[in-house]
């Protein structure tokens, strides 16, 4: 078992820092610059997979462990780790500092419980339309006005391109389902804070017209080979694919950076000069009259309530999510930052188109969070084994299915 303590012969504390794979290096650097005379922070690595990475720290905490220390979360898992006690809420002048006015007000939404800060917003993630403007331009769709799912894979379709989504069977096809239906003005669920009674608002208009987005993108013949284990990776070569005419993809924003530093390399772009044919627009609209409700991702650091020094702890998570540290996610990972102030510094403007930067913020600050909810896990597994494969998904039946699904899981009387 792994420790944190300050041994026998009194020596500083060493806190464990569960990471997820995401600028694992640029993390380990942090770990290093904010290590200090009074403690030690140590990296230990998470799985890939947001659902693994859960299930692995929920384990640890439900046995109360106390090596459990600095925590990267998901957002969509801090209300259940905090409901369950695992989180220590930050007090005081701590928790202003955490929170304090520079901090947008998504990531900020997504750090608080029931009146209490109870994690540290270190990076915000959000998806936008990547493509390539030669295959906009040829397809005669005018990029420069908001774009509907309708439209995007009309456009890839009438030039035998694709259009790239995240459609395997994990939390990323949630996110897509969830974005889709908060675009046509739904939710698949309201009123979370009362718990295991929450509204299941699945079988609505909303739903219908998300089920109605996947059904025309698998009848459509713009799907990628492999759609039903696509994943955030597995669409990014489709852009500068030899011998095709790229593609239209929604995905986080690290995608620029994949692109930047891949030029020259196999599946990147050739040079340059195919570099600038990249483009970017806002999260496509589910509905035309509808403003898009682009995802919102990121991660929170979170303070394992079992261990020993709680608050030197807390101080570790705040230096590891300082400004200083956001930025080198930002330039070097493209892991974009929580506080306002750093998309002003001349590091990221020197990193990133001011365009690009613009819309990034924009959609973090005007994008759909996922449902907050004590009992998420349950509501994403539940939609999931409904809405997958999409090659099944039907408008008249998917939503009402998952509606009723969701509504025995909750009440007890479905197993997942």
């Amino acid at each position: 078992m792994l420790t944190a303590c300050s041994g026998d012969d009194g020596g500083k504390p060493t806190f464990n820092w569960y990471i997820n794979p995401d600028g694992q290096e640029t993390l380990a650097a942090i770990a290093e610059q904010c290590s200090t005379d009074e403690y030690d922070i140590e990296i230990q690595l998470l799985p890939t997979s947001a659902t693994d990475q859960r299930t692995q720290l929920a384990r640890r905490l439900a046995a109360e462990d106390s090596s459990t220390n600095l925590m990267s979360l998901d957002p969509v898992f801090v209300p259940e780790f905090a409901n369950a006690g695992w989180l220590a809420p930050f007090e005081g002048k701590l928790a202003e500092e955490v929170v304090d006015d520079d901090v947008l007000a998504g990531p900020a939404t997504t750090v608080e419980w029931e009146g209490e800060v109870v994690a540290a917003p270190q990076w915000a993630n959000t998806q936008v339309l990547w493509y390539r403007k030669s295959l906009a331009e040829a397809a005669g769709l005018d990029m420069s006005k908001p774009v509907t799912w309708a439209q995007v894979i009309d456009a890839a379709a009438s030039q035998d391109a694709t259009v790239g989504v995240q459609a395997d069977r994990y939390e990323a096809y949630v996110v897509w389902i969830n974005s889709l239906i908060q675009g046509a003005g739904g939710a698949i669920v309201e009123n979370t804070e009362d718990g295991r009674d929450a509204e299941v608002t699945l079988d609505s208009p909303a739903g219908e017209a998300a089920a109605g987005v996947i059904k025309q993108l698998v009848d459509s013949g713009a799907t990628q080979p492999g759609l039903s284990t696509s994943n955030e990776g597995s669409s990014l070569g489709a852009m500068y694919a030899d011998d095709s005419p790229g593609e239209f993809m929604v995905n986080w924003t690290f995608a620029y950076k994949n692109y930047v530093d891949t030029v020259g390399q196999p599946g990147g772009p050739a040079d340059e000069e195919a570099l600038e044919d990249l483009g970017w627009a806002r999260y496509p609209r589910t509905v035309e009259d509808e403003e898009s409700k682009p995802p919102v991702g990121g991660i929170d650091i979170g303070v394992g309530a079992f261990t020993e020094d709680v608050e030197l702890a807390q101080e570790a998570a705040i230096c590891v999510t300082s400004p200083e540290a956001q930025t080198q996610l930002a330039v070097t990972d493209g892991l974009m930052p929580t506080r306002g102030s750093v998309y002003d510094s001349d590091e990221l403007t020197e990193a990133y188109p001011e365009d690009l930067l613009a819309l990034f913020r924009e959609s973090i600050d005007e994008g759909g969070p996922r449902p907050q909810s004590a009992y998420y896990s349950q509501i994403s597994s539940a939609v999931q084994s409904v809405w997958h494969s999409p090659t099944r998904v039907d408008p008249d039946s998917t939503p009402r299915e998952s509606a009723e699904f969701l509504r025995a899981v909750l009440d007890g009387k479905a197993l997942l």
